[in-house]
């Protein structure tokens, strides 16, 4: 006990002063981001054991053990971003990467996580969700002075408490976030099987729900947008460049979701069937769960879902609101559908020499257009699947359950071959008519013959009608 208050003490103390030159040689080696595509899992190679998270196109910090405490270095900074094939963003995260890279560490660690900032301005971080002293917590101007560009600031403390978390500046907070700067933070339990609501699963993935305002043409977010967002991702990727999540068919599967955005995400599995196993507070107790196959993720919330991968195939993994599937999108289009505009279009091309008709059908040719571009945007629908265009965006994976994958095999497996008789066709045969609804005599009425008992005028018909209004009353106290 001694130990462990004086390694606090100590760490308050380191906590509230920028590190020195003098010991910046003693940092840990900075890990810098492997690239876009998801990282296999990371075991552990000192401390307690643990089943590593497979970071959705992410990767998880490397550490170091220094005379018993796990120690990281995260590096705030400007960094480039690969949103999808022809689109890079300019954000800022941690370690070349945005989202940062997962933290990873195991119920009862004792941590010291180095924070160097190469920011144009000051920052800090916040430990989203962790009980740790109040001088740690890591917000700005209240626990903790900002860290100053071009200084290292030290955290210390213990991972108290098992479960989903993240971190994120409590610095310019509106800018810094929506900039891309956050990160996913993994506790895992010291002992599993004793752990109430806890269990093991063979797969275990996470992501964050971020969002941004790019204008098409241009790199740089718009800090200053509060809703109207036109890129909606998953760990800042965007579909057709979200991986897959791939299972084995029999596995238990848990899917841990974090959101940083600003509005609630209703996230939909196809296929299955799932429990909402963990929350920001805690492991769910199992007689409380129910099946969904949809959860809603409120803002600055964290949830684990789980399921056994039973059902072969290629099952579609999304945001259910509609434009959080889509990129680049405007919000000021309007709708053109059922206006018949063709005979407009030499004229138009005259000004605009690009201009296609579109919209008049409805939107789903979009799927397949090719048409100009601004540099560095991408199309509102697009990725290809087996059956043709997919015309989605934003928000959107597969789940891609196979049978017969190794256990630590993560590797896209390519397209499912559905059995025979086994996909949706179209039907060739006979098509009758509908049936039509008895008249009151019983007999059968055309769709395109009038009823032959028409309503009888209304009482009020050639006469004004007089409106009053009446308080109610019992006044507004029944609202």
């Amino acid at each position: 006990m001694t130990a462990r208050r004086h390694f606090l003490t100590a760490g308050a103390l380191i906590g509230a002063a920028a590190v020195g030159r003098h010991a910046l040689a003693a940092l840990p080696e900075i890990a810098t981001d492997p690239g876009p595509a998801t990282a296999p899992p990371r075991t552990p190679t000192a401390g307690p054991p643990y089943r590593p998270v497979v970071t959705l196109n992410g990767w998880t910090l490397p550490f170091r053990m220094n005379r018993g405490v796990k120690e990281f270095h995260l590096v705030a900074e400007p960094v480039q971003r690969e949103l999808a094939p022809g689109m890079t963003a300019q954000l800022w995260g941690y370690n070349g990467s945005s989202p940062g890279p997962t933290i990873e560490v195991v119920e009862g660690d004792r941590l010291r996580l180095f924070v160097t900032n190469r920011l144009p301005e000051h920052t800090a971080v916040h430990w989203h969700g962790q009980r740790l002293p109040n001088g740690m917590d890591g917000v700005g101007g209240l626990t903790q002075p900002q860290i100053a560009p071009g200084k290292t600031f030290v955290y210390e403390f213990e991972a108290r408490r098992h479960g989903s978390f993240m971190y994120h500046p409590h610095a310019d907070e509106m800018v810094q976030m929506a900039m891309g700067m956050m990160g996913f933070w993994i506790t895992h339990p010291k002992q599993p099987n004793r752990t109430p609501g806890y269990a093991e699963v063979d797969r275990d993935y996470c992501f964050l729900l971020n969002a941004f305002d790019i204008t098409p043409g241009s790199a740089v977010p718009q800090v200053n947008t509060m809703l109207d967002f036109n890129l909606w991702c998953w760990n800042s990727r965007v579909f057709p460049a979200i991986d897959p999540l791939v299972a084995r068919r029999g596995d238990r599967v848990r899917i841990r979701v974090g959101n940083l955005t600003m509005t609630n995400h209703p996230i939909h599995l196809h296929g299955h069937e799932f429990e909402v196993a963990g929350t920001d507070g805690g492991w769910t107790p199992p007689a409380s769960r129910w099946p969904e196959v949809t959860t809603d993720i409120a803002v600055g919330q964290m949830r684990a879902v789980e399921f056994v991968a039973s059902e072969p195939g290629d099952w579609a993994f999304h945001c259910h609101k509609s434009h959080h599937t889509m990129n680049a999108m405007g919000h000021g289009v309007p709708t053109m559908i059922g206006v018949d505009h063709r005979g407009l279009v030499d004229k138009i091309r005259k000004l605009v020499p690009d201009y296609m008709v579109m919209g008049e059908r409805g939107m789903a040719d979009m799927g397949e257009m090719e048409m100009p571009l601004p540099d560095n945007t991408l199309p509102m629908m697009t990725g290809q699947g087996p059956m043709g265009p997919l015309e989605m965006g934003g928000m959107f994976s597969v789940l891609k359950v196979r049978e017969g994958l190794a256990a630590g095999d993560y590797r896209d497996p390519g397209w499912y071959t559905h059995p025979a008789g086994t996909i949706a066709r179209e039907w060739t045969g006979e098509v009758s008519a509908p049936a039509q609804a008895p008249t009151a005599a019983g007999a059968a009425r055309s769709p395109h013959t009038a009823p032959t008992n028409p309503a009888p005028p209304s009482p009020t018909a050639g006469n004004p009608v007089r409106w009053q209004a009446r308080k109610p009353a019992g006044g507004h106290s029944s609202h």
